[in-house]
């Protein structure tokens, strides 16, 4: 009686043991093959209505804009810098020059957010970018949302005022302080004070190739203070940079 007792205990089925589908295991049931159904056309996902057209492309009738879609407080800059040291800098570096390690050593010249070409684009450049990559660099849309995106411009924009501040923007009662002192101060090397210049390992054997619309491939101008890595160390016969394919 006992040994029957255990034999229909092992015969139970439950939820354990039932018809389902594996994710991307292959199936005989639908004329395609695949387990994994399509998106059913016409329909809209949650999560995907993307209202605000502005919020997830940067652009408002087509164009971009100089505007965030939401208020920036210092919560969102601090999620921009997180997000630009973790991502941006292995490229553009810590103060925005263009110079990341991953350049220094033989990658394509990023964009100096310095340069004038650069300080004038808007801030849903920025983010357009991110989103969609330009020339060498691929999109951040799988790593970055919407939101961090738009903290990254955000942040990138404080970069600039950062790097390119006047005296006469300090507000009142709030000491300026010369990097050369404060470099001495805290032990650091002389150097730590001194513009940023890029090696002679991070030059690039490749001709400058205008299609690919690579704002650092364009010839070395003065308000850039990276020399372009594809170009000789002279200056070039126009001083014009090459107009990228891109967005604009």
């Amino acid at each position: 009686m006992g040994l029957v007792a255990f034999a229909c205990a092992g015969c139970r089925q439950d939820m354990h043991n039932q018809p389902k589908f594996i994710p991307q295991r292959s199936t005989t049931f639908f004329a395609d093959g695949r387990s994994v159904r399509p998106q059913a056309a016409h329909t809209v996902a949650r999560g995907q209505l993307d209202e605000d057209s502005f919020y997830y492309t940067g652009l408002i009738e087509g164009k971009e804009a100089d505007m965030l879609p939401f208020p920036v407080s210092m919560q969102v800059l601090a999620r921009g810098q997180e997000r630009y040291n973790i991502y941006c800098t292995p490229c553009h570096s810590r103060v925005g020059n263009g110079a990341g390690m991953i350049v220094q050593r033989g990658y394509k010249p990023a964009g100096n957010f310095h340069s004038s070409r650069i300080l004038a684009e808007p801030l849903g450049h920025y983010f357009y970018v991110m989103t969609n990559g330009y020339g060498a660099m691929p999109d951040y849309s799988s790593q970055l949302t919407p939101a961090d995106r738009w903290s990254v411009a955000a942040y990138i924009r404080a970069l600039q005022i950062s790097q390119n501040a006047n005296e006469s923007e300090v507000p009142s009662g709030v000491q300026v302080q010369n990097l050369k002192d404060i470099a001495e101060r805290e032990g650091f090397p002389e150097s730590f004070a001194q513009p940023w210049t890029l090696p002679a390992t991070a030059v690039s054997a490749e001709p400058p190739d205008a299609s690919q619309g690579t704002p650092g491939m364009a010839p070395a101008t003065g308000d850039s203070p990276v020399l372009a890595m594809t170009q000789p160390r002279t200056q070039a016969p126009s001083a014009k940079a090459v107009t990228p394919k891109g967005v604009k």
